[in-house]
C-alpha cells in the first residue's frame, strides 16, 4: 500500500556545501537503491564526493512498498510499474502520492530559504522518471531536472502537464548509455523528442558502450 504524505518523512543521506548554502540538488535513487547507496555509487565513480561550494546535495530514500516487477516483493521503489517497458500504463496512484511526499522535501528546503528557482531535480533510473514527475507536472519554478538512464511511458501524463504549462518549463539534461538493456536507449531518446517538441529545452548526451550504470562522464 502506498504511504499518504504527512505521514512519511523520507530518510535523507545529505553532503553539505562548503560555503554558505545558496542551492539544493535532489539525486533520487534507482529501484532497489537507498540515498547513501546512490551517494556511495557516484563517490566510487567520481573517486570524491558529489560536492559544491554552494550547493547542498539531498539523496533521499524511496519507502520500501511491493513492486509488480519483482512479483509484489518489497524493494525501494518510488512507484510502482506495471512492468518495465515504455509502453504500457503509468502506475498513477503510486506516482502522484510519491509527488506529495517529495513535494515535503521540497517545501523544506524552500523554508530553509532556499527559492524554487535555484533547487536542482533529477535522478538515476526510476530517479530520473520520478524526477520528471515531480518537476514538469508540479514544480514547473524549479532550476532544472536532469535523467539519467531514465525515461517516460509512451502515454505518461508528464506531457500532458507539459501542454498545460503557458510558463517558461525548467531545461532537462539527459544521459544514457547505448548498451543499456533494462532501460532501452530509444526509450530516452523518445523521451527527449517528446519533450523537446512540447516546448522543454533539453540537452541529451549519449554514452557509447555504457550499461545501465553510472560513468564519470556524465557529470
Amino acid at each position: 500500500m502506498a504511504a499518504a504524505s504527512g505521514t512519511v518523512r523520507l530518510q535523507r543521506c545529505v553532503v553539505s556545501p562548503a560555503g554558505r548554502h545558496s542551492a539544493s540538488l535532489i539525486f533520487l535513487h534507482g529501484s532497489g537503491d537507498s540515498g547513501k547507496g546512490l551517494r556511495r555509487w557516484i563517490k566510487e565513480v567520481l573517486n570524491h564526493d558529489f560536492a559544491f561550494q554552494h550547493i547542498k546535495v539531498i539523496y533521499p530514500t524511496a519507502p520500501r512498498r511491493p513492486y509488480t516487477p519483482m512479483k509484489g516483493g518489497l524493494s525501494n521503489v518510488w512507484f510502482d510499474r506495471f512492468k518495465i517497458s515504455n509502453d504500457c500504463p503509468e502506475h498513477l496512484e503510486s506516482i502522484d502520492v510519491m509527488c506529495e511526499v517529495l513535494t515535503d522535501l521540497i517545501d523544506d528546503e524552500v523554508k530553509s530559504g532556499i527559492k524554487k528557482n535555484r533547487i536542482l531535480i533529477g535522478g538515476f533510473s526510476m530517479g530520473g522518471c520520478m524526477a520528471m514527475h515531480l518537476a514538469y507536472r508540479n514544480h514547473q519554478d524549479v532550476a532544472g531536472v536532469f535523467a539519467l538512464s531514465s525515461f517516460l511511458n509512451k502515454s505518461s501524463v508528464v506531457y500532458q502537464g507539459v501542454q498545460k504549462s503557458d510558463g517558461v518549463l525548467p531545461e532537462l539534461f539527459q544521459c544514457h548509455g547505448t548498451a543499456d538493456e533494462l532501460v532501452l536507449h530509444a526509450w530516452a531518446e523518445e523521451t527527449n523528442s517528446a519533450l523537446k517538441s512540447l516546448g522543454v529545452s533539453t540537452k541529451f548526451h549519449s554514452f557509447p558502450g555504457l550499461h545501465h550504470e553510472l560513468s564519470k562522464g556524465s557529470y
